[in-house]
Formats: structure tokens, C-alpha cells, sequence
């Protein structure tokens, strides 16, 4: 018995076949009609929406690799992100070109124009700034070998291997260095999103303990300041009445060095009375105790004690020991006493004639 070919393949059996090869061919051009570049103008200043043309340029390189999408395909997208004065540069090629000729043009037009050997020594020369984390400088390096990547500077092979090297050199968290073991990774290193990975979950970790120990820090932190404020509050309590306290003993002491003064005042204007003492224990005529008190009086009035201090003029003590202020009317008043009593004596002390 044999089948017609009607009954072989049903027109049911065709239909679905024909719908599925068509919705399988529809697929990649749906795919390709979304996928959009970035903008990209070349004007100077960057506006913000745009991106600039390294970047622009990478987006363009991993949509040529695509070989599922054809050149004309290529050619319309390019064409669609680029705005004035970026699409006047390649006005004059038409739809018809490849999209190398685009590529060239625009390099030609806004590629770093800069020397291999300058593109590798700046890629050498970037080390991590101030407050950045370690992925975010990975990621400048990255930008940065990709440029002397693309100039040919640098083999596609041996990307990874100067990344690394550079990162270990430029890196300054040595502790980060050292808990990944980045040092003995050089022979074999890893892939620029490996290592990525390996960064930001390294700083994952220790953001969150840093995050657990300002927690824990936090609170016992906050019980010791509520602590040292009450301390604080009655030591100014306690303050207010030690300086009411202390001008009063100011004011006593201030009291005491004018009346020491006043006595000491009153204690130069009376004359000594040691000597008249003396005389009247002495048994005399009335005539010459006369005598002899006026001329006891006379000499302790006229008759000073020689050893007074130079400084203030009070005796009893020398300039060594002299705690007074300085006192030269006083000084000056002694002196001439000193001498009124050098003149005195040498007119009164008796001559003895030699025999």
C-alpha cells in the first residue's frame, strides 16, 4: 500500500512547520531592531546624556564581533547614534558603506591620536586615588589598557597579566593585597571580571564589619558620654562656690597687706625706749639721771643701727634674706643717718695722748 504525498505531510503538519520557521527567522532581527548605542556627538564640553568616545567606541566593537548581524544592519545602527558634528564626519560615505569605513573615519576624527609607548607608560603611572576602593580603581586601570590595547601597544593575551601587576603595584591597602593573595597569583592571574568579583566581595565583608563594629562601638560609646556628662554638670556645680571662695580669701589677704603696711608705718615713727629703760634702774642724783636720759635719748634718736638692708631700709635683716619692695627713700634716709653717726663719733670718741 502506498501514501500520497497529501497524506504523508498534512497541510496541518505544513503549516506549523512554515510558523515556526518563520517565527525562528523573526526572532534575531526582533533581537537586533532593540538593541540601540549610546549617543555620541564629540562636542566639547561631553553633554551629560552622551557618553564619550572610548566608550562609544567599546559598545561599537562588541556589536561588530555579533556576526549574526549583518554589515548593513551594523552600518544603519552606527549611523543612528551618532549626532552633528559626529554624523558630518561620515555624511559623505552613504548607507552603501561598510561599517569599517565608519570606523575609520571616526577614529580618524576622535581616537586618542596619542603614541602607544605614552598610552602604556599612563596605564604604568595610574595609581589609586585618595578614597577610592580598590574595584573602582581595577575598573580606571581597565579603561586604561583597553586604549593601548586597541593601539596595538599591548597584546590581547597578556591583558590580564598586566592588569594584575599594576593593581598589586598601585593598590595601597596591602592587608587587602595580602588576604586575597593577589602577590602569588601573578603566574597564573585571573580575568578582569574574576578579579572584579574578588574585590567587591572583599570589600563587602569588611564594609559590614566595619558596619557591625560601629554598631557594637556605637552603643557602649553612647552609655560612657551620658556618664562623663553628669560628671561634667556638677563639676560646674561644684565650681560656682570655689571662686565665690576664692575672691573672699583675695580680698582677706589684701586686707592683711594694707595693715602690715600701716603697722610697719607706724613702727618707723616711734622711737626705740630700750635705753631709757636701762638708765632708770640706775641709782644716780637727779641731776645727772637728767643728764643721762637726755643724752641716752639723744644717742638712741641720733645713733641708728648700722646694719639695715639696702633694699627696703628696715633693719634687722640684709638684702639676702629681704622680702619687702624696694624702698631707696627710705635707704636714702638711713645713709645719711650712718654718716650724721660716723661724724658724731669722731667728734666724741676721746684722744689719749701717747706717753
Amino acid at each position: 500500500m502506498t501514501l500520497s504525498p497529501s497524506e504523508l505531510n498534512p497541510l496541518e503538519v505544513q503549516k506549523i512547520v512554515v510558523e515556526h520557521i518563520v517565527r525562528s527567522e523573526d526572532k534575531p532581527s526582533h533581537s537586533h531592531s532593540t538593541l540601540r548605542l549610546r549617543a555620541f556627538s564629540g562636542k566639547i564640553p561631553r553633554p551629560y546624556s552622551e557618553v564619550d568616545y572610548d566608550a562609544w567606541r567599546s559598545h561599537v566593537d562588541l556589536m561588530m564581533k555579533d556576526f549574526s548581524i549583518s554589515d548593513l544592519e551594523k552600518t544603519r545602527k552606527i549611523l543612528e547614534s551618532l549626532l552633528i558634528p559626529a554624523s558630518d564626519v561620515v555624511r559623505h560615505l552613504g548607507p552603501e558603506a561598510p561599517p569599517t569605513a565608519y570606523l575609520q573615519m571616526l577614529d580618524s576624527a576622535f581616537a586618542t591620536v596619542e603614541e602607544v609607548e605614552e598610552l602604556f607608560l599612563r596605564f604604568m603611572n595610574t595609581f589609586q586615588d585618595s578614597g577610592e576602593n580598590p574595584s573602582s580603581y581595577l575598573q580606571r586601570l581597565q579603561v586604561s589598557l583597553c586604549k593601548a590595547v586597541r593601539r596595538g601597544g599591548v597584546p590581547a593575551q597578556d591583558v590580564d597579566s598586566h592588569l594584575l601587576r599594576q593593581f598589586c603595584r598601585g593598590c595601597w591597602d596591602n592587608v587587602l593585597l595580602k588576604d586575597l593573595c593577589l602577590e602569588h597569583k601573578k603566574q597564573n592571574p585571573p580575568s578582569f571580571a574574576e578579579l572584579l568579583m574578588l574585590l567587591r566581595t572583599e570589600e563587602e565583608r569588611q564594609e559590614a564589619k566595619a558596619m557591625r563594629m560601629k554598631q557594637h562601638l556605637g552603643t557602649t560609646k553612647q552609655k560612657a558620654v551620658s556618664h562623663v556628662q553628669t560628671v561634667c554638670n556638677c563639676g560646674e556645680t561644684q565650681a560656682e562656690p570655689d571662686t565665690s571662695s576664692i575672691n573672699e580669701l583675695r580680698k582677706q589677704v589684701a586686707d592683711l597687706k594694707s595693715q602690715l603696711t600701716s603697722f610697719m608705718k607706724k613702727k618707723r615713727t616711734v622711737p626705740p625706749k630700750r635705753e631709757t629703760s636701762k638708765v632708770v634702774k640706775t641709782q644716780k642724783p637727779d641731776h645727772a639721771t637728767t643728764e643721762t636720759n637726755l643724752t641716752s635719748h639723744k644717742g638712741a634718736t641720733s645713733r641708728p643701727k648700722p646694719w639695715y638692708c639696702f633694699r627696703c631700709g628696715e633693719d634687722g635683716h640684709v638684702v639676702a634674706t629681704c622680702e619687702s619692695d624696694a624702698n631707696p627713700a627710705l635707704v636714702a634716709a638711713k645713709r645719711k643717718e650712718l654718716r650724721r653717726q660716723q661724724l658724731w663719733e669722731a667728734q666724741n670718741t676721746p684722744t689719749f695722748p701717747l706717753n
